[in-house]
C-alpha cells in the first residue's frame, strides 16, 4: 500500500466530478443491494460511521506533527480498491474517497444541483398541416422567410402558423440525489418537459412567467456558464460505433478529469481508473474491449449500450440528468436493470435524475422517489411515488388488480382506459382541465408549494450556492481557463484528445480506410487505361487536356462523401457539446488532421498510377508539381464540402446545394467551356472555381516550355507532296506557319488563355479559398446545430390545402385533436358480419 505526500497533514486530491457524494450516501440501501460479481457490499456506511469518519478526518488535518497516511486508490495494492480485482469493494472505495474529501472541503467543494420550477409553461409555433414542396411553389418558402425578417424575426412568422401551448403551469421540486419518473402518453409533453429542465429549448419557447431554479442558480446562467451540468439524453444511444466501450468511456473521463489530482497520477491514469470503477459498478467490465456498435455494426447488446450511456453521463460529472424514454426497445428485465443502474449512480454521485417512461414495471417504478403525471401538456400530479396511487383512488378511480402503479397512472390520461369506482362515475374528473383543477385544490399541491418556497428560501437566487458552484467548477478547470467556460480542459487539450480518439476510430474501421485507397487505385487504373501511353506529339494535345480534366475532378470530388460522414457523427458531437466535453470545432480540427493519412495515401496512389500510365510529362519537378496541385485541390474541395455540411441543418439541405455546386464547378472548370468562350457575366463562376485554378496549373505544368512534333498539316493530301514547309501550317492551335512543331505555351495560350505566370498565383488563390472555407467550416460547426424535430404534420398538394382551409375541413383539427363539423357526428362504418364457420377434424401434421 502506498501513502500520500503530506503537508501539515493535508492531502491534495480530488474525487472528480463523478464522485460527488451527497449527505445521504451513507444510508443508501440500493447501492448495498446492487448485484455484481466483482462488487462486495458488506461494510455499509451508517450515518454514525460517516460522522465518525468525518470527525476523525478533521482531527487528523490539524495533526501536522503526526501526518496520517491514507491509501491512494490509484496506486494502492489493496485489491479492495482496485476495480479490476475480484475483491473490489465499492463501499470501501467510496469510504476512502469520503475520508480524502473531508480533509479539505474548501479545496474540493461538493457540487450538486436540484431543481425547482413554478408556473413552468412552454409554447411553440406551427401548423398541423402543410403543402408539398415542388418546383412551382419552392420559391414561396423564401417569401415566408422575408416576411419573418420584416416582422422583426417574430417566432412563428410563417403564414398559417399559430401559437401552440405545449406545457401549462407545471410545478415541482426534485432535490439533489432524488429520482423523478415522468409518466404520460406520447404527445403529453414528457420530452418537452425534460428538454426544458435540461435547457434544450430549440424549437419552442418558455413563457415569461416560468420560474426555474437550480439550487440558487437561474435557468439562463445554468445553461450558459454551466452547460454540461444539466444534460438531456434522448431515447436513442448515440456513440461512435467503431470505438470500444473502454475507449468511449476513457475519452469522457479524460475530458472531465479535474486539474487537482493525486501527485504522480496523470490525467490518463486518473481517467482509466475512474472508467474502470464506473464500468465495474455498472456491470460492463467485460465489454471494455468490445465495440459499442449500432444498428448496423455489431457491438454490445442494447441493454449494455444503455449502461454505456449511463456510464458516460456519470463520468461527465453532470449533477442533473434527464433521460427521455431510454427504456424503449428493452425488455422488462433490462429496463429494470437500467433504472437500478441510475439509482446506483444517483446514490453514489448525488446526481438528480429525471426519467420519462411509457411503460414501467412495478419494481422500476418503486426505484424512484417522486413521480409526475402529464395529460395533454398539463400536470395532474407531482409527489412521492408512494402516495400517487392513493391520491387518485381517493379521488374515485379504480385500480384493477395486478395492474402496476405506473400503468394505472398512465391509464388515467386515456378516457378509454381509466375506470371509476361504482358511484363515482359522475364525480371523477374527465377532461384534462378538470384533472388540473382537482390537483391544484388538493392538500398535496399545497404541500408541494410549501416545499418549493422552503427550498427557494434555503437556496436563494444568486446566493452562496452560486459562489460554491463556481468555486467547485474553478477547482476542476485547467489553468488559465475562463471561469465562465463550461469546459473542464483547454482547447489544445480538447483537440489532442479528439485526435487520439480519431485515430482510435480509424484503427477500428481499417476496412473503410483500405477500401477507399484501393477503390481510388482501381479508378486510376481504369482512367489510365483509357489514356494509356499517350504519344508525345500534337495528336495527344486534346487527350492530355481531357486526362488532366478527369484527373483533377477525381481528386476534387473524392471528398464529397464527407458530407455524409459529418452528418453521421453530428448527433454524437452535439451530445458531447451538451455534456461540455469539448468544443465542436475541436472535433472539427481533429477530424481534418485524422483524415490526412487517408487523403495523402489516396492522392499518392491515384495520381502516381494515373501520371505514369498515361505518359504525362516525365520530369521529376513536373510530377511533384502535379502531385502538389492535385493535393491542394483535394484539400480545398474537402473544406468546401465540410462547410456545406456544417452550415446546413439537415442532410437534405446539404445535398441539394452540393449537387448544384458540383455541376457548376465541372462546367466552369475551363475544359468543357474554355475561358475564352465564357460569357462575361458567367466568367465570375470560373473566378471562384478552385478546380478551375487547379486545372489551369496542371495544363501549364504539362505544356510549358515543350516543343512537340505536329502530325497534321494543311494543305495535305494528293497533289501537295511537294509543298514546302513555309507554304503549309500545323492544324493545332498555337501553331506557327512553316514550323513542324508546336510550342506548348502557345497552345494553351491560344486554346485556353492560360499563361505560365499564373502557375504559382493559382496555388495562392487555392490556399486562400481553402482558408476561407476552413474558417466558415469551424464557425458553422461551433454555432449551427442540426434541425430539431418539431413533430409530424399532414402534407397536401398546395391547391388542396387552400380548399381545405377555405371550407374549414374537419381534418384540420385543433391542438387537442378534437374533430370539428359534421365529421364528428358521423356514425362509424358498419363492419360486415362474418357467419362462416371454420373447422377441421382428424388432421395429421407430420414433421420433417
Amino acid at each position: 500500500m502506498s501513502g500520500f505526500g503530506e503537508k501539515e497533514g493535508v492531502r491534495e486530491v480530488d474525487l472528480g466530478p463523478q464522485n460527488r457524494l451527497p449527505p445521504s450516501i451513507s444510508s443508501s440501501e440500493e447501492t448495498a443491494t446492487y448485484n455484481h460479481p466483482n462488487v462486495h457490499h458488506e461494510d455499509a456506511i451508517t450515518p454514525e460511521a460517516e460522522r465518525d469518519v468525518v470527525a476523525l478526518a478533521r482531527k487528523l488535518t490539524k495533526m501536522s506533527t503526526s501526518p496520517t497516511v491514507i491509501d491512494n486508490p490509484f496506486n494502492s495494492t489493496d485489491p479492495r480498491l482496485q476495480p479490476n480485482s475480484d475483491q473490489f469493494n465499492v463501499k470501501i472505495w467510496v469510504k476512502t474517497l469520503i475520508q480524502i474529501i473531508s480533509r479539505d472541503p474548501e479545496l474540493y467543494p461538493n457540487r450538486t444541483a436540484g431543481v425547482s420550477f413554478r408556473n413552468l409553461s412552454a409554447h411553440g409555433f406551427g401548423s398541423q398541416q402543410d403543402y408539398q414542396k415542388d418546383v412551382s411553389n419552392l420559391w414561396m418558402g423564401g417569401i415566408d422567410v422575408l416576411r419573418n425578417i420584416v416582422g422583426g424575426g417574430r417566432p412563428g412568422g410563417k403564414r398559417g402558423e399559430r401559437k401552440i401551448q405545449i406545457l401549462r403551469d407545471f410545478d415541482g421540486l426534485v432535490k439533489s440525489g432524488e429520482m423523478l419518473v415522468v409518466l404520460g402518453r406520447p404527445g403529453s409533453g414528457c420530452t418537452t418537459f425534460l428538454k426544458t429542465i435540461a435547457g434544450e429549448t430549440h424549437g419552442f419557447y418558455l413563457d415569461s412567467e416560468s420560474d426555474i431554479e437550480y439550487q440558487g442558480i437561474s435557468h439562463e446562467l445554468m445553461h450558459h456558464d454551466f452547460r454540461g451540468e444539466a444534460i438531456y439524453n434522448a431515447e436513442t444511444d448515440v456513440h461512435f460505433p467503431h470505438l470500444t466501450v473502454g475507449e468511449t468511456l476513457s475519452f469522457a473521463a479524460q475530458t472531465r478529469a479535474p486539474r487537482n489530482r493525486f501527485p504522480g497520477v496523470t490525467r490518463k491514469q486518473y481517467a482509466e481508473h475512474m472508467r474502470d470503477v464506473v464500468m465495474t459498478v455498472f456491470g460492463i467490465s467485460h465489454t471494455v474491449n468490445t465495440k459499442v456498435g449500432n444498428d448496423f455494426i455489431r457491438g454490445v447488446s442494447g441493454g449494455e449500450r444503455k449502461r454505456v450511456s449511463i456510464a458516460e453521463a456519470a463520468l461527465s460529472g453532470s449533477p442533473l440528468q434527464c433521460w427521455d424514454n431510454s427504456t424503449r426497445g428493452l425488455d422488462s428485465a433490462t429496463a429494470l436493470e437500467f433504472v437500478k443502474t441510475l439509482r446506483v449512480q444517483s446514490e453514489i454521485s448525488g446526481a438528480t435524475v429525471l426519467v420519462s417512461m411509457y411503460q414501467a414495471s412495478q419494481s422500476a417504478y418503486d426505484s424512484f422517489d417522486k413521480v409526475t403525471v402529464l395529460y395533454e401538456g398539463r400536470q395532474i400530479y407531482f409527489g412521492s411515488t408512494e402516495n400517487a396511487k392513493r391520491f387518485f383512488t381517493d379521488m374515485g378511480f379504480h385500480c384493477p388488480e395486478r395492474q402496476t402503479t405506473a400503468d394505472f397512472l398512465t391509464s388515467l390520461t386515456s378516457p378509454s382506459e381509466r375506470q371509476a369506482k361504482p358511484g363515482f362515475e359522475n364525480r371523477v374528473p374527465r377532461a384534462p382541465d378538470e384533472f388540473v383543477e382537482a390537483w391544484k385544490k388538493s392538500d398535496e399541491y399545497q404541500k408541494l408549494l410549501h416545499d418549493i418556497a422552503a427550498y427557494k428560501e434555503e437556496f436563494p437566487l444568486h446566493g452562496p450556492q452560486l459562489d460554491a458552484f463556481k468555486k467547485s467548477r474553478a477547482a476542476q478547470q485547467a489553468k488559465r481557463m475562463n471561469v465562465r467556460s463550461p469546459y473542464t480542459i483547454s482547447v489544445p487539450m480538447q483537440i489532442k484528445l479528439c485526435i487520439e480518439r480519431g485515430f482510435q476510430r480509424l484503427k477500428g474501421d481499417m476496412s473503410n480506410f483500405f477500401s477507399t485507397v484501393f477503390g481510388n487505385l482501381i479508378m486510376a487504373l481504369i482512367l489510365g487505361s483509357v489514356f494509356y501511353n499517350l504519344k508525345e506529339d500534337t495528336s495527344s494535345f486534346y487527350s492530355r487536356g481531357a486526362l488532366l480534366f478527369f484527373g483533377v475532378l477525381m481528386n476534387a470530388f473524392s471528398s464529397s462523401l464527407e458530407i455524409l460522414t459529418l452528418y453521421a457523427q453530428r448527433p454524437i458531437v452535439e451530445k458531447h457539446s451538451q455534456y461540455a466535453l469539448y468544443h465542436p470545432f475541436s472535433e472539427a480540427v481533429a477530424s481534418m488532421i485524422c483524415d490526412l493519412p487517408l487523403k495523402i495515401l489516396t492522392c499518392i496512389f491515384f495520381n502516381l498510377t494515373l501520371y505514369f500510365m498515361s505518359n504525362l510529362r516525365r520530369e521529376v519537378d513536373a510530377f511533384f508539381v502535379f502531385l502538389l496541385f492535385s493535393f491542394a485541390c483535394m484539400l480545398t474541395m474537402s473544406m468546401m464540402f465540410r462547410t456545406i455540411a456544417a452550415v446546413s441543418r439537415t442532410i437534405y439541405q446539404a445535398l441539394a446545394p452540393a449537387s448544384l455546386l458540383i455541376l457548376m464547378l465541372v462546367i466552369y472548370t475551363g475544359f468543357a467551356i474554355p475561358v475564352r468562350d465564357m460569357a462575361g457575366f458567367m466568367r465570375w463562376l470560373n473566378y471562384i472555381d478552385p478546380i478551375g485554378y487547379a486545372f489551369e496549373s496542371l495544363m501549364i505544368n504539362e505544356f510549358h516550355d515543350r516543343e512537340l512534333p505536329c502530325v497534321g498539316f494543311i494543305p495535305q493530301g494528293p497533289g501537295y507532296e511537294e509543298v514546302s514547309g513555309l507554304q503549309r501550317s500545323c492544324t493545332t492551335a498555337g501553331a506557327v506557319p512553316g514550323r513542324s512543331t508546336v510550342n506548348g505555351d502557345a497552345y494553351i495560350n491560344t486554346a485556353f488563355k492560360y499563361y505560365y505566370s499564373h502557375l504559382w498565383r493559382n496555388l495562392g488563390i487555392m490556399f486562400a479559398i481553402m482558408l476561407f472555407f476552413l474558417a466558415t467550416y469551424l464557425i458553422g460547426t461551433e454555432n449551427i446545430s442540426s434541425a430539431r424535430s418539431k413533430g409530424e404534420v399532414l402534407v397536401f398538394p398546395r391547391k388542396q390545402l387552400k380548399k381545405r382551409a377555405a371550407h374549414g375541413d374537419s381534418e384540420a383539427g385543433t391542438v387537442s385533436g378534437a374533430v370539428a363539423g359534421s365529421e364528428a357526428s358521423k356514425a362509424p362504418a358498419a363492419i360486415h358480419r362474418q357467419t362462416d364457420i371454420f373447422h377441421w377434424k382428424d388432421e395429421d401434421f407430420g414433421s420433417r
